[in-house]
């Protein structure tokens, strides 16, 4: 039987592997099967009786379909429950600046969004959001997602586009960035998940989950024009650290980035950790960059937060579990 939150064109598929409509009661059963499946030892390569006593590693890499390797890397790590409690309130941020469609890699994957709202219901969130602060028009940037997301019958996802919305915040770690305006109900959650796609950026390298806190802010172009970026992006890192990064590398724009449109990789694969530095230097060495390979220590802002105690990007150094799904 084929997992249903992965169809070759991104819908629900049935037994038979045909598209076909499935409640929200059935769509969360089969994630909570799932779920108690992973628990048991039973999925990717773990063997049975291993998954439960194994430590959790520093950084979880599950390789497979999307929405099942998200899952994957989140047990790895200690499953959602070590994250998202009972009652709490959850934003999680992806990707959603651009209007393309899936396959250009310049949005997170709505397959990706869905595991994790999915997960953090499973959890017992009392709310689960999905915002950024789009790029371009809001309605077709959160297109994808907002769609992906039907099947839980409320509105979760939204771009976040007017100043009312965003309340200011001090930055006391800043060196250049010492305020700025932060969503508010990025201030007023009790959990916050990255959840960026991997892609290139012209003036940064890359933009992973650090890079990606820009889209939770009113305005990101004086971090452009105003501070150096690298240092005002560890800035924005140290006032905005997630509970849990979890990247989107099913596939990686490698080339002109952040926009598009630019060389696309499948790697099928999540990279999960509760340390946005070591998530961001793992999908830094995982994929190739610019047609080369790239190690975290030549992305500035990379360098710069693991040098100031934000995390570690030394990932050589960490406990780095694989698995496939």
């Amino acid at each position: 039987m084929k997992h249903p939150l992965n169809a070759p064109d991104g819908s629900f598929a049935g037994m038979d592997g045909a598209a076909a409509p499935m409640s929200r009661r059935a769509f969360l059963k089969t994630q909570l099967s799932a779920a108690v499946a992973a628990s048991m030892g039973f999925s990717g390569l773990c063997l049975p009786g291993k998954a439960a006593h194994a430590a959790a590693p520093d950084v979880a890499v599950a390789v497979g379909a999307a929405g099942l390797a998200v899952r994957k890397a989140i047990d790895m790590l200690g499953g959602i429950g070590s994250v998202v409690r009972p009652g709490q309130k959850v934003v999680i941020k992806p990707n959603m600046s651009f209007a393309y469609k899936p396959g250009a890699a310049t949005n997170t994957s709505p397959l990706v969004v869905r595991e994790l709202v999915a997960l953090c219901k499973e959890a017992g969130a009392s709310r689960v959001r999905v915002l950024d602060h789009p790029l371009r028009r809001e309605e077709l940037c959160i297109e994808g997602v907002k769609k992906a997301c039907d099947i839980f019958n409320e509105d979760i996802v939204y771009g976040v586009t007017r100043d009312r919305l965003f309340k200011p915040a001090p930055i006391p770690g800043g060196k250049e960035m010492r305020e700025t305006d932060v969503m508010r109900e990025v201030l007023e959650a009790d959990v916050l998940i990255a959840a960026p796609v991997a892609k290139a950026h012209g003036a940064t390298g890359v933009s992973l989950s650090m890079k990606g806190m820009m889209g939770l802010i009113w305005d990101r172009g004086v971090m452009h024009w105003r501070y150096d970026l690298p240092t005002s992006i560890v800035d924005l890192a140290s006032l905005l650290k997630p509970h849990l990064v979890v990247v989107d590398a099913t596939e990686a724009l490698t080339t002109n980035g952040p926009s598009g449109p630019g060389k696309v990789v499948r790697y099928d694969t999540i990279i999960a950790s509760r340390d946005m530095v070591a998530a961001d230097a793992q999908a830094v060495s995982t994929v190739r960059w610019y047609g080369a390979a790239m190690q975290a220590r030549q992305v500035e802002h990379i360098r710069l937060a693991h040098e100031r105690g934000l995390g570690r990007m030394d990932v050589e150094n960490l406990v780095v579990r694989q698995e496939r799904v």
